[in-house]
Order: structure tokens, then sequence, then C-alpha cells
């Protein structure tokens, strides 16, 4: 092969993969206009950087640089005010002869907005609370279920609010789930992946979203706490 038709096929490759990039995200934001068409909800597909810092409270979303969200949805789900959102952010690292490269990560995030303000709650997988940087500090806090306090990790200043969040039939829901990591924040209830969950996902999650707020005891929503 001629240098020419090397090059050539090399771009040929390169721009494959950019429409093959471009069409899966074109098929993504067209299946979150139809969940939002289907439900009522308003849909903005753009890239925001501004609405993000609203949203910084959420562990992933405020890492790295070039913070953004997009194929944003909001509206009324099951008679709560819900947001979810596809988010980016980007990190760098350097090889040993000095070249930078620039890594880009996407997620997605379901949030359900609570009828009363919390304090700041964490319960992450073992595996993942490690990678999250922003909760360190806080206590963990363990719980007579040891299989509970094994495969999560459980953070929060307030630890009574903590033991109320985490009763028994909360613990069954989550020992029963394989890849929840919850935030609560003020009055938001989250759950955030670190890779972008497929559209016919979610309403699965926002289904789960709904069953950890039932799950929630009635005196919480009663109490007043200093947040």
């Amino acid at each position: 092969m001629t240098p020419v038709l090397f090059f050539a096929a090399i771009l040929l490759a390169f721009g494959g993969l950019a429409y093959l990039g471009w069409l899966k995200q074109k098929r993504r934001r067209e299946a979150y206009m139809a969940i939002a068409a289907k439900h009522g909800f308003e849909f903005l597909p753009a890239k925001d950087r501004r609405t993000v810092r609203q949203f910084e409270f959420v562990d992933l979303i405020r890492k790295g640089n070039d913070r953004f969200i997009y194929n944003r949805i909001r509206g009324i789900w099951k008679g709560r005010p819900i947001e979810t959102f596809d988010f980016h952010y980007e990190t760098h690292s350097t090889d040993s002869k000095g070249n930078r490269t620039t890594h880009h990560h996407h997620g997605s995030a379901f949030l359900l907005m609570l009828p009363g303000a919390f304090p700041e709650l964490r319960i992450y997988r073992e595996s993942i609370f490690q990678k999250i940087a922003q909760a360190l500090g806080f206590d963990d806090i363990d719980f007579e279920s040891a299989e509970f306090s094994k495969r999560y990790t459980v953070k929060s200043r307030d630890r009574k609010f903590a033991y109320d969040f985490c009763n028994a039939r909360m613990i069954d829901y989550l020992l029963d789930e394989d890849d929840l990591n919850i935030e609560v924040q003020g009055a938001w209830l989250v759950l955030a992946y670190s890779k972008l969950v497929p559209p016919e996902r979610w309403a699965t999650n926002f289904e789960r979203v709904g069953s950890i707020y039932g799950l929630m005891p009635d005196y919480l929503f009663s109490e007043q706490r200093e947040i």
C-alpha cells in the first residue's frame, strides 16, 4: 500500500468512527425526545454549561473540567418533580513522554424532588465509593446487617437521618439491587451512573427512584432538621 492510500485509509477509518458516534448520539437523542413526548415532559437536548452548576452537588457531576449536561428531561412523574439528563466532564493524563491526553466521561443522572429538605447522604457500592473523593471526610456508618455494611458504604454527617433512611425495608430493597448509587442533598433524591444509561432503562430507573422515596418513613417529612 502506498503512503497516500495508507493515509486515506486512516482518514476513512476515523471518518467512519466519527459517523458511527454521531449516529449513536442521534438515536439516543431521538429516543429521549420520544420519551418526553409520551409523558408530556420538557426535553432540552443541547449542551448546557450553565444549568449544570445547579446539580454539582452530585458527586459524579462535579468531577473534572468542561462540565455540562445534555438530553435533559424535566416534568412531573407520579406527582413529584423530576429531572434526568446525561452529563459530561473531562480529565487529563500525561504519559512518560509528556504527552497529554484528554479523556471524556459521560454518565446519566435521575433526580426526584422530595417534599422536604434533608442533610447530605451518600450510599455507594463499596467499589464505587473509593472513587468518590468528594464524600471523603464523612463518618462511615455501619448497620446491623453485615451483608448491607459489606456491600454498601453509607456516609452522612447526620447519623440519625442515615439510620432512619436505611431502615429495614430500605436495606432489604437495596440488597436486591446491584448497581444503585444513591445521593440525598437538600430536596433532591438522586441516582447517578458513571456510564450512559440506555433510554430503554429510563422508566425503570424512575420506578427505582420512586420505590426508594416510598420506603422513606413518613415521619421524616414532618421532622425539622438543620441542613
